[in-house]
């Protein structure tokens, strides 16, 4: 931590290239800087086109603004009953332990607030917050957020810990954090025996692109993960970084490696400062549309799209519900098959003899007349004509 790139000045010295882009400095005062010396030691290239680098490091564009764009788009200060603590769903709060990451993501959702005041949580607004906890027993989920909590002092840490947990109607708590992208050598043995103090205990992570994953990362999440706290990604979708489905895919596969669980994927905010790494809606449904059937269910986050008012998530998928009528549901899956699901209590004849022949149309799935529509060319479709060529048996066969 106290070897972070801070300032323009450290920032030029890393990376020489830049020094004629005295312009700069204009972000950096606007939006704070730190990049820790591990975190720049991923990046390939210097300039905007490398994923690690555009997340890194402060562009000029983050101070072109449109209307649509604000301080705090999720209105978190409007859910505060507490200072720090955001009450939006009715089960769960999210409390702000420290305004302190190890790196100052150019994405961040919270540039209103990170890294402005370096500070944490004071023993009287922890005490606010256990006093409202206590008065509102509905909430049962925790999660602690920041800036990073990670970055505390791990006395420090536990004590708002034990804190928390000192509500005998919370019942899980949560941490989100990047210091295993960012700073994985924070994930010491001392760190990791204190949390497991407070199981059950989830921890949520921030890994956005396969070039964040290292020998150090890996370590770290599996040192988490070997002290039985669960552990999720949620991913941001940012243009030019982990926009491409491919990308995404391998970023997936990587993370189910390391036993880290993607659980969102989230379009980006409608935040000041980053209306550069914005992608549309439908750039995040082709990704999804791309994952369906290409990965294990366990392997695909939940796209969703924090909505601006504090509306929170609301999941964003690909249509599979094709057309409904009162006896049958047309579902569609990865592959393009057109399957009809008739409804409970439809009493009407037995569905046609399935084939891989399409006959009618969707109107027909609808009314019971046809039971499928098979796409042309389905690979599947090839492996299942080859096998009725083949010696392959049926699976009491296999057992002869």
């Amino acid at each position: 931590m106290g070897h972070r790139i801070r300032t323009a000045s450290q920032l030029f010295s890393f990376f020489p290239a830049l020094s004629s882009n005295t312009e700069l400095e204009q972000v950096v005062q606007k939006y704070p800087l730190a990049i820790t010396p591990y975190y720049a030691s991923l990046i390939r290239k210097a300039d905007a086109s490398d994923p690690v680098f555009a997340m890194a490091v402060p562009q000029m564009q983050e101070l072109t603004n449109p209307p649509c764009l604000s301080e705090d788009p999720l209105e978190e200060h409007e859910d505060m009953p507490v200072p720090g603590l955001v009450h939006r769903y009715p089960d769960r709060a999210l409390l702000i332990v420290t305004t302190t990451c190890a790196m100052y993501c150019r994405h961040c959702t919270r540039k209103r607030v990170a890294g402005t005041r370096e500070t944490s949580i004071s023993p009287r607004r922890l005490g606010q917050v256990v006093q409202y906890l206590n008065n509102h027993p509905e909430i049962s989920d925790v999660i602690i957020s920041g800036g990073d909590p990670l970055t505390m002092a791990t006395e420090l840490l536990e004590t708002v810990l034990s804190a928390i947990r000192s509500v005998p109607t919370v019942q899980v708590i949560r941490i989100g954090t990047r210091t295993p992208v960012v700073l994985p050598m924070r994930i010491t043995d001392e760190l990791v025996n204190m949390l497991k103090k407070f199981h059950p205990i989830w921890v949520n992570m921030h890994f956005n692109h396969p070039n964040e994953i290292s020998p150090e990362s890996a370590a770290a999440c599996a040192k988490l993960a070997d002290a039985g706290i669960p552990l999720g990604n949620q991913s941001v979708l940012l243009k030019g970084v982990n926009d491409n489905p491919v990308v995404y895919e391998q970023l997936c596969r990587q993370l189910i490696r390391m036993r880290v669980r993607p659980y969102y994927l989230f379009q980006c905010d409608l935040v000041r400062g980053a209306e550069h790494f914005r992608t549309s809606i439908s750039a995040g449904i082709q990704i999804m549309e791309y994952l369906r059937g290409r990965l294990s269910g366990i392997a695909i986050p939940t796209f969703v799209v924090d909505a601006p008012h504090g509306g929170g998530k609301i999941p964003v998928l690909p249509n599979y519900i094709v057309s409904t009528s009162p006896t049958h549901t047309v579902l569609r899956n990865f592959e393009g098959l057109l399957v009809a699901y008739p409804e409970p209590g439809f009493a009407a004849a037995p569905a046609p003899a399935r084939n891989e022949e399409s006959s009618g149309g969707v109107f027909e799935l609808t009314n019971g007349k046809a039971s499928v529509i098979w796409p042309a060319n389905m690979k599947r479709t090839k492996r299942r004509a080859e096998r009725k060529y083949s010696n392959a048996g049926s699976i009491p066969e296999l057992f002869q």
